[in-house]
């Protein structure tokens, strides 16, 4: 039997819940679908169209260090970032460059996927990728 799989949401560890609801509601104009507490944690669920996320606070307690840089940010004791895709990558990052979002270096493309992309960091420290497909 062949188990079929599908995309449900990304988890992510916050720290302060309310923020970062804040952060991707003005920055990334996600929408918070429902926010409850359940077994010690604060959990909101955001989604913007089929993207899904879920902010989990109450188990950490510092946030991780801003990323600078992606090639050196590798560490596989977390989840290194997830991704995004949008139509145009250049006018979605000069669209959050006004809303005070800053790129991880400079756009670039990996030929190999036929994909333009791009990083930034949410309030958190969490890393997001951002793609263009079809480049």
């Amino acid at each position: 039997m062949a188990i079929a799989f599908k995309h449900d949401h990304v988890g992510i560890s916050v720290i302060a819940v309310d923020a970062a609801v804040e952060w991707y509601s003005q920055r990334l104009d996600f929408i918070m679908q429902r926010r409850f507490e359940t077994h010690g944690l604060t959990i909101a669920f955001l989604t913007h169209g089929n993207a899904k996320l879920e902010l989990l606070g109450g188990g950490a307690t510092e946030s991780s260090p801003a990323v600078t840089d992606v090639a050196d940010s590798l560490n596989p004791a977390r989840l290194h970032h997830f991704c995004i895709a949008v139509d145009d990558l250049d006018a979605t990052l000069e669209e959050l460059r006004t809303r005070g979002v800053t790129t991880l270096g400079e756009p670039f493309d990996v030929p190999p996927i036929g994909q333009r992309v791009a990083f930034i960091n949410d309030n958190a420290g969490n890393v997001i990728e951002i793609t263009q497909p079809g480049t």
